[in-house]
């Protein structure tokens, strides 16, 4: 028996008063489906393809720039996924980055498609794809509102500035890093309902995967904070004051120190960060406002 047909026996077997209500739940539910699905499926559907529609084409692209560090004439990532290369991808410094996350999944390509660059674009895409739904998803979540959640997913999957991050098989970092970054917003959002030790364990495991993945995360607990206020609503009356709710993130940013300080290492090594003679202070600060 499907769900409606379970209604339906409910319905016919429930005394008068409850009826109504019965009725109502039908039709709410038939109000949010099309062609026989439920909008949000439908939604990621379409989604989904409109996003495969206009990036399909990445899967005839070559490598290209530094895809020739990461993967072309790298001979660790090309051997493909060992304990060898694990411990490599823990200590490689590949472009001035630390992203070991990152490059164990050009290992894992290599180890699928070997050196035909359309697999290694396929499997962005498909993170890019994944991403988009997430948006949508994690929007839906935390909102309750359906299609303004699917407009701002669809703007996520076909603005320009993320065809870099698509089509170059080197920027597998952003993909991967937003793919957690996503998972970690979700996840927190999931304990806000209920503030369990495991539920936070669980947020503080995907922010790490992001910034194994690519360091740029290190903005996130600042982002879940923003989340707090809306749409969370966490600082209103009731609920944990606002400094409980930034110390409440102390694992979080010391996670992010500690990346912060593993970055600013491999890129000095690699001379990535010029000295404050070439660059003044002041002139760093004027660049960052």
């Amino acid at each position: 028996m499907d769900r409606k047909e379970k209604l339906i026996d409910d319905f016919s077997h429930s005394p008068p008063h409850q009826n109504i209500d019965l009725d109502k739940k039908m039709v709410i539910q038939n109000q949010h489906r099309f062609f026989g699905l439920r909008s949000d499926v439908l939604i990621c559907l379409v989604l989904s393809i409109i996003t495969f529609s206009v990036y399909w084409q990445v899967a005839g692209h070559q490598f290209v720039f530094d895809d020739i560090s990461y993967i072309t004439k790298n001979s660790h990532v090309q051997k493909g996924l060992t304990f060898d290369n694990l411990a490599w991808a823990l200590t490689a410094n590949v472009e001035s980055n630390w992203h070991p996350l990152t490059m164990l999944s050009h290992m894992l390509d290599c180890q699928l498609y070997g050196l035909n660059p359309g697999g290694h674009h396929v499997t962005s895409l498909l993170f890019h794809i994944v991403n988009t739904l997430l948006v949508f998803l994690v929007l839906k979540k935390m909102t309750n509102v359906l299609w303004q959640s699917a407009f701002v997913a669809a703007l996520f999957a076909l603005h320009p500035l993320h065809v870099e991050s698509v089509a170059w098989v080197s920027e597998r970092k952003d993909v991967l890093s937003t793919f957690f970054w996503l998972l970690t917003i979700w996840c927190y959002a999931w304990y806000a309902q209920r503030t369990e030790i495991r539920r936070y364990l669980v947020v503080l495991l995907f922010l790490v995967l992001g910034l194994i993945s690519k360091p740029m995360v290190v903005t996130l607990p600042f982002v879940l904070l923003l989340l707090d206020y809306w749409p969370l609503k966490r600082f209103q009356s009731g609920r944990p004051g606002g400094w409980q709710l930034v110390l409440e993130k102390a694992p979080l940013f010391a996670v992010v120190v500690v990346s912060c300080v593993i970055t600013f290492h491999f890129q000095k090594n690699a001379g990535a960060v010029a000295p404050l003679d070439v660059n003044p202070l002041l002139g760093r600060l004027t660049n960052a406002l």
